[in-house]
């Protein structure tokens, strides 16, 4: 599409960051695109006036440059941005020379809204689309040298990637799981020893027996006094709680 006096400027993956300082209006095209054609001559036109205007054109084929079509979440063909300064407009007036001059020269691009920061093409989260793009054309190529020079059927293509993409995911989770582990580490159970429950368990009888000793002290030194009491005292709750705890101890 470029022009014999180089007029418009090819933008692609390399070269794209020049559009970061000054003034640009981008095309973004492909070849089998009709509407990109019909326009291919008003743009050349346009580009030749760039440098009277104060600005420079430029043109990204996506077709080559899918991760810049990442980048810029181009959805339809052709696409145009205006270009400040790092700031980002989408231009959506009419597609003709007289148009382009007149959103340059009445600086009508500030009436548009610029793209927000989180989807500014030169930012991080844009950076990370911009590379599955660049997966995705990876993958089709793969998919038609398979296809095309070795002969492999279509379903036999799409075969070999789910079976590609199941082990690369199994592994990715693997590694995943390994790193989980080594930063959190798991926590290991506290099991109470038998020896402790044990001992606790003997120091609480011998805590009943001393009580129970009590008990009986208190009993026999009742029954010097009064004989009838002796009754009373085994049909007291703390007789029968008393013989209980001995009958315990019998038991161990």
């Amino acid at each position: 599409m470029a022009c014999g006096k180089k007029t418009v400027i090819e933008l692609n993956e390399d070269n794209w960051r020049q559009i970061l300082t000054g003034e640009w209006m981008v095309e973004f095209y492909a070849p089998w695109c009709p509407a990109c054609k019909a326009l291919s001559q008003k743009w050349k036109e346009f580009a030749a006036l760039g440098p009277s205007l104060g600005i420079k054109v430029g043109e990204v084929d996506v077709t080559t440059s899918p991760g810049l079509s990442g980048r810029f979440m181009v959805t339809a063909l052709p696409t145009i941005f205006h270009v400040i300064n790092g700031e980002f407009r989408q231009y959506k007036h009419t597609r003709d020379k007289d148009s382009f001059i007149s959103f340059i020269d009445e600086r009508k691009w500030e009436l548009v809204e610029p793209v927000s920061n989180w989807k500014s093409p030169n930012s991080i989260q844009m950076s990370i689309v911009s590379s599955f793009f660049k997966l995705s054309q990876i993958l089709r190529q793969i998919h038609n040298k398979l296809t095309e020079e070795y002969g492999v059927p279509s379903v036999g293509s799409y075969l070999i990637f789910a079976v590609a993409t199941i082990i690369l995911g199994a592994l990715l989770g693997l590694v995943l799981v390994c790193a989980i582990d080594l930063i959190y580490p798991p926590k290991q159970p506290v099991v109470a020893k038998k020896d402790d429950r044990k001992k606790d368990s003997g120091d609480e009888l011998d805590d009943e027996d001393i009580k129970d000793d009590l008990i009986d002290d208190a009993s026999q030194s009742g029954g010097d006094h009064n004989s009838g009491t002796d009754s009373e005292a085994q049909g007291s709750p703390e007789a029968a709680k008393a013989k209980r705890r001995k009958n315990r101890r019998l038991d161990m």
